[in-house]
């Protein structure tokens, strides 16, 4: 006798149907897996380009912004006190006083800055940072003073990396800074390692730095190269020597 025949799936059927939904599901988890390890990518991408580029401006405000400021100490108790311009020009340091802050801007309150270059976490490299202090007159920066060399240039106590100190670049194979020198005659300025020229400020400022690791689609850090607004400081208070 023939079966009557009822509406209806086998077992088989159903398998199938189970096996080509999870594999959809699974096709739809990795795209949308690889979808967000890209956007991630790029985001990281996009916050290490921002970096260099903001670290390149701050760089360019704090020295655009600095204003010429006097270090006052006294030598030895009931002495009468010294003074010297609050200014550092070395090769791994720069010392001197801003308008420009890093949380408020060229809005901010005056800061005694310390931009330096230390090592790199565990030894890797070294990086650039800044340290910022309110300044409040010429007895705070000159409590900063140790000493003062044979060209009557101060000597100051060193400020080492904190918890509040902004790092400007990271994971660089070598950072140091250069000092321009105008002369009168050719080539008309000269770049140096130090600044040893008492009275006198130099006219640029350059940071030469490179990246430890090399990434070719990243945007690298470079040098930077500022002018110092000379015309700001006040007749009087430095004196030209070449």
């Amino acid at each position: 006798m023939r079966m009557p025949k009822r509406a209806g799936i086998t077992l088989i059927e159903v398998l199938i149907a189970v096996s080509l939904l999870s594999l959809l599901s699974v096709g739809m988890l990795v795209a949308m897996r690889i979808g967000i390890n890209t956007m991630e990518k790029t985001d990281a991408h996009l916050v290490k380009d921002r970096r260099v580029a903001n670290a390149r401006k701050i760089v360019e405000q704090e020295l655009l912004g600095m204003v010429p400021t006097l270090a006052t100490w006294q030598p030895i108790p009931n002495a009468p006190p010294n003074s010297a311009p609050f200014l550092e020009w070395t090769e791994q340091s720069m010392r001197f006083v801003t308008s420009y802050s890093l949380e408020e801007g060229m809005r901010g309150r005056m800061q005694a800055v310390v931009m330096q270059v230390v090592p790199g976490e565990r030894g890797e490299g070294v990086r650039l940072i800044v340290n910022e202090l309110p300044y409040t007159g010429p007895f705070q920066t000159g409590a900063q003073v140790v000493g003062v060399d044979e060209h009557g240039m101060p000597h100051f106590s060193a400020s080492p990396a904190g918890p509040r100190s902004f790092v400007l670049a990271d994971r660089l194979a070598w950072c140091r800074f250069a000092y321009q020198q105008k002369i009168y005659e050719p080539p008309f300025m000269i770049w140096r390692p130090d600044w040893i020229l008492p009275g006198t400020i130099p006219t640029g400022v350059r940071i030469d730095m490179a990246p430890l690791d090399v990434v070719p689609s990243e945007l690298h850090v470079s040098s930077i190269t500022v002018a110092i607004p000379i015309n700001r400081i006040p007749w009087g208070y430095y004196r030209d020597e070449n």
